[in-house]
């Protein structure tokens, strides 16, 4: 699993920094989403929530 984020898209809901902390976090300055690890080897049902839970659409995953 391969995931980015689009920051310029991002609302800063913090959905996904919610379901998963150790993949996703917030920029302190302006609050949108910080991809803490593009390709994690575990926690694939939490990562996955995050996306369908993003409000703006901002994540983005593709299988490897």
């Amino acid at each position: 699993m391969r995931i980015s984020a689009n920051r310029e898209r991002c609302i800063g809901a913090g959905m996904c920094a919610l379901f998963e902390p150790a993949v996703f976090d917030q920029d302190d300055a302006d609050g949108r989403v910080r991809l803490l690890d593009s390709s994690p080897r575990g926690g694939h049902s939490a990562v996955r929530e995050a996306f369908d839970a993003c409000p703006s659409g901002a994540l983005e995953i593709a299988e490897s």
